[in-house]
């Protein structure tokens, strides 16, 4: 089991924690990684964009002028797409953009993406994040001692003050632990955890 150390805001180390092989060790796998990102980008399509066909557009059904004798091309219906104010031939109809990965496949990624941050020195433990006001001021100076410019903070229980004092902050994002998910961890630098929250990941994800 590897090793982490655990620091509290002031950049304090206070003790370690060791983190389940089962979950933190686990062989990296780059298309299982980017399998689960593009189904997890798909999910947020939402498929709606429609056009009308020839069938669907208002107009008149009569020959716009006779067949023959007048020197132009034959035409036929308004709605033709290939008239202004026609219909549109092949264009968009709602769908959907969902792509399903099983279960397994997604846990699997969820462990590789944590294995991925502690090998590369990207994850901090801290045994608690509580700020004693709902100001950003406090938690970019956490931030700074740390030297940390973009992460993902993940907690397990509701923070307001924390909620509140990060959320107009560019580069992070605050997480619960039931939240944590493979996009997340990989399009953030470093991985802020706390303690408790550790523990809760590790549980539901072994087995």
């Amino acid at each position: 089991m590897a090793k982490v150390d655990v620091y509290n805001i002031n950049n304090e180390k206070i003790s370690e924690i060791e983190l389940s092989d089962e979950v933190f060790n686990v062989p990296v796998k780059g298309h299982i990684l980017h399998q689960v990102v593009v189904s997890q980008l798909s999910h947020k399509r939402t498929g709606t964009a429609s056009t009308k066909s020839r069938s669907e557009v208002k107009a008149s059904t009569r020959k716009l002028w006779r067949q023959k004798g007048t020197g132009r091309a034959r035409v036929g219906s308004a709605s033709s797409p290939t008239r202004r104010g026609g219909g549109v031939a092949f264009g968009p109809r709602p769908r959907s953009y969902v792509k399903r990965v099983p279960r397994k496949v997604r846990r699997l990624a969820l462990k590789m993406a944590l294995t991925d941050k502690l090998q590369n020195n990207r994850l901090l433990v801290l045994d608690g994040f509580e700020l004693p006001q709902p100001k950003t001021k406090e938690f970019v100076n956490v931030m700074k001692r740390f030297e940390l410019q973009n992460g993902l903070i993940v907690i397990d229980n509701k923070n307001e003050n924390l909620d509140m004092a990060s959320r107009n902050v560019p580069g992070f994002k605050l997480l619960r632990n039931e939240g944590i998910n493979v996009y997340d961890i990989l399009t953030h630098e470093h991985l802020v955890c706390v303690e408790s929250a550790i523990k809760k990941i590790e549980e539901a994800l072994k087995g």
